[in-house]
């Protein structure tokens, strides 16, 4: 059997035929590729994979993730994993996710792999096709085995009691294989059956609304406001332009974390818009005052999912709340047909978006033992000493999925 076969059923793959037809076979292929391997003929099989996959996450999207990797540094060892239902190219693709070698985690000189991110990206759950969630990541554990890296694998942006988090401690279990869920954080999700007026009207509390509503009349009475949804791309580049200096122009330029504060972010943020219109992907909303943007704000829609990647407002009128009241227009994506949750992109306990949405998306990161005696005693050392620092520091981790039985 070669490297990409699988010998029980449990772990055969499924292949799709043009007419959706289902049948099972033992011929998948998971490779490891240099990262230059993407290029036009992988696409199509990528698009499919999105579309479909398990848990949406457009950061490793094609449009998302290419001029990533464009503009960000990466590790020159840098790889693309590839799951296949069969012959690469020639058959669906499964499972896709970007992973490479570090040689610093976190304060600690230690190497390891992991998936990979960057700044601007708020979740590293891996593409995987629905139903494929154990053989992922069995293939890709035995590529790891098998590959000469040292450390441990470290997975950043798992959405903590999903889908692939279930299916990665199952594996872990089945093959003996230590998983620990080492860190995770709670951020807001809109995800509701009420339409957007009763879902305000029952998560914000009555004097939220009312001085909301209040903010709102008295800008009314500067001028023309006007909120704006746009989802094609007229005038894309113009709107960017105005979203980049309004960024620039609050806090965020202060601290030079606005995308307008270096070419690599305000290249990616440009292309990755395109991208994702052309996709039919993109969301833009605003609010303006006689022609000027008060408030803007980027979504990005997969399969069943959205995402609120971007927002902006101007600090000049922040006493009228502007970035809350597009908030308050945002509610009606829940009226959107086929979209069923939102996904904030926020840190954990932000003041605005969870005064807003009462949801609440787990988000962890998990560190999983690879074969091999120095990598099993490297892994073990480091969750040790982790474990010893968070005793010190009077933090315990806890696990979700433990916490929730």
């Amino acid at each position: 059997m070669d490297a990409g076969g699988f010998e029980t059923k449990d772990d055969m793959a499924i292949h799709y035929d043009t007419s959706d037809r289902v049948s099972l076979i033992s011929s998948a292929t998971a490779e490891l590729l240099p990262i230059t391997f993407i290029d036009e003929a992988l696409i199509p099989s990528w698009q499919k994979l999105a579309r479909n996959a398990v848990e949406p996450n457009i950061f490793y999207e094609n449009w998302m993730l290419e001029p990533a990797l464009k503009h960000f540094s990466l590790h020159p060892e840098l790889q693309l994993f590839l799951f296949w239902a069969g012959a690469p190219l020639k058959s669906d693709l499964i499972g896709l996710l970007p992973v490479g070698p570090s040689r610093q985690f976190g304060r600690w000189p230690v190497p390891f792999v992991q998936n990979w991110t960057h700044h601007n990206s708020f979740l590293g759950t891996p593409l995987v096709r629905s139903g494929f969630e154990n053989q992922f990541w069995t293939a890709l554990f035995k590529q790891l085995d098998e590959k000469n890296w040292p450390g441990f694998l470290h997975i950043r942006g798992l959405v903590v009691n999903g889908p692939l988090d279930k299916a990665l401690r199952s594996v872990c279990v089945r093959q003996k294989r230590r998983c620990d869920l080492v860190h995770s954080e709670a951020r807001a999700l809109l995800q509701s059956d009420l339409d957007a007026n009763r879902y305000f009207a029952e998560t914000v509390r009555g004097k939220k609304r009312k001085e909301l509503r209040r903010q709102a009349k008295r800008l009314g009475e500067m001028g023309d406001l006007q909120f704006a949804h746009h989802h094609d791309d007229t005038d894309l580049n113009s709107w960017i332009d105005e979203f980049l200096k309004l960024e620039r122009q609050g806090w965020k330029g202060q601290n030079g974390s606005a995308l307008d504060c270096a070419d690599d972010t305000r290249r990616f943020f440009r292309e990755a818009l395109f991208g994702a219109t052309s996709s039919d992907q993109l969301e833009r909303h605003d609010l303006r005052l006689d022609g000027k943007p008060l408030a803007m704000l980027v979504n990005f829609l997969s399969s069943t999912g959205s995402f609120s990647f971007k927002t902006a407002f101007d600090e000049d009128y922040a006493r009228f709340s502007p970035g809350v009241l597009l908030q308050r227009e945002n509610l009606k994506i829940l009226e959107r047909p086929g979209i069923d949750w939102m996904d904030s992109c926020a840190a954990e306990d932000h003041n605005m978006i969870d005064s807003l949405w009462s949801g609440r998306r787990h988000i962890g990161r998990f560190s999983i033992e690879l074969k091999g005696l120095s990598r099993t005693a490297m892994f073990r050392g480091v969750r040790l000493g982790e474990d010893l620092m968070a005793h010190i520091k009077g933090r315990e981790i806890v696990d979700i999925m433990q916490a929730q039985r």
